[in-house]
């Protein structure tokens, strides 16, 4: 049996003999006992955005430090664009890094701080003019060319250092928690600007970032990386959708995920015996009958009534409304159900509510159900 495979977003991927241009072959960081990174492979190709994702100390930055020739590697090789980057210094390698910190001059107008490298590549006078007009009418920063750092806000200095970093036409940019400095709103807002600008220089991006919704709203492809290894590569669909560990489907968004035993095996469906209740799954799995696995469910795709009717279906459990939490467009639900597990479900608020009695409150009984199709079975 086989799972069937989601249509992947490849735009990064028009051609059928696209070669990578950057590939990472066993690489290994330690400091002293820790291992930073440990033995991982990746492939990267030419014009993705691709994201590095993961908690504090899983290894991302290190990573990212290693492309940019900041930090050796104690095995292993990355190669870009062909060429071995082992005894590539920093500075003659064909890439540049955004930092976290921006780091632009605040002594410089944004005109100076976007033309500084070129001038220290002693780049002619005419070209270097026409590069940086060119660059700042891209991140619509031609009107703010004569301002210095502290009179602009933290979304426009965010665009200076990038428009600093793309105007030297690097072949890889490297960028470490590029929106981390902005509140939330202009983050969300920033991130569309920043996939939209890599789209048209075509410039390969590399982004590490801790932020789950900004992997998944930049990237082309990303890694969830733990302890130093990647746990899955894929585009943010395969990854949210079907995740191959439950590491990855708790990391990224929110699952539920109940512990079970394969109880049928059928060519395209298979039961589960749960803590919960029977599971059916209507895909097939390369699963025995008497494993031990997982069920993932996020909350958005379950269904949530108010009745006191007991259930008596697979993919069907009764339960009591034990809080809820309004977010404005939607309201996170959390079921207790009799064994006292804690079941979370989310529901749109699509209507403003015009009277409290139909809606569902505290205490409520309810009965909460779910597609066939919307389990994710783990087997690790």
């Amino acid at each position: 049996m086989t799972v069937s495979e989601p249509v992947s977003a490849t735009r990064w991927l028009d051609q059928e003999d696209q070669k990578p241009l950057v590939q990472i072959k066993g690489v290994t960081k330690k400091y002293g006992d820790v291992t930073a990174v440990d033995n991982v492979d990746l492939d990267i190709y030419p014009g993705e955005l691709f994201c590095l994702l993961g908690g504090s100390g899983c290894g991302k930055s290190t990573l990212l430090r290693m492309l940019a020739g900041f930090e050796e590697l104690n095995s292993g090789t990355i190669t870009i664009d062909g060429v071995d980057m082992s005894n590539v210094p920093a500075y003659e390698r064909p890439t540049n890094m955004m930092f976290q910190s921006y780091a632009l001059f605040p002594h410089m107008t944004v005109e100076k701080n976007v033309a500084f490298g070129l001038e220290q590549d002693n780049v002619p006078k005419r070209d270097l003019a026409d590069r940086v007009h060119e660059i700042l009418k891209l991140v619509e920063l031609e009107d703010f060319k004569k301002r210095k750092p502290k009179q602009l806000s933290g979304g426009q200095r965010q665009r200076v250092a990038l428009a600093r970093a793309l105007v030297k036409r690097p072949k890889l940019l490297l960028l470490d928690e590029p929106l981390a400095a902005l509140d939330k709103k202009l983050r969300k807002q920033t991130q569309f600007e920043l996939a939209n600008i890599q789209e048209k220089v075509g410039v390969t991006f590399v982004v590490v970032t801790h932020d789950q919704e900004e992997a998944m709203t930049l990237a082309s492809r990303m890694a969830v990386m733990d302890s130093g290894r990647f746990q899955q590569i894929g585009t943010p669909t395969e990854i949210y959708e079907f995740p191959e560990t439950r590491f990855v489907a708790d990391f990224i968004g929110t699952a539920n995920i109940v512990e079970g035993r394969v109880i049928e095996e059928g060519a395209d469906h298979l039961s589960v015996e749960t803590e919960i209740g029977d599971v059916f799954i209507d895909h097939g799995h390369s699963v025995s009958a008497g494993s031990r696995v997982w069920i993932a469910l996020r909350p958005e795709k379950i269904r949530l009534e108010k009745t006191d009717s007991p259930a008596n279906s697979p993919n069907e459990v009764a339960g009591v409304i034990d809080d809820i939490g309004y977010l404005g467009e939607t309201s996170l639900y959390k079921v207790r159900l009799e064994n006292d597990q804690i079941i979370d479900v989310t529901a749109p608020n699509q209507s403003r509510p015009m009277n409290r009695s139909h809606r569902i409150t505290w205490d409520d009984k309810v009965k909460i159900s779910w597609d066939a199709s919307s389990n994710m079975l783990l087997t690790s």
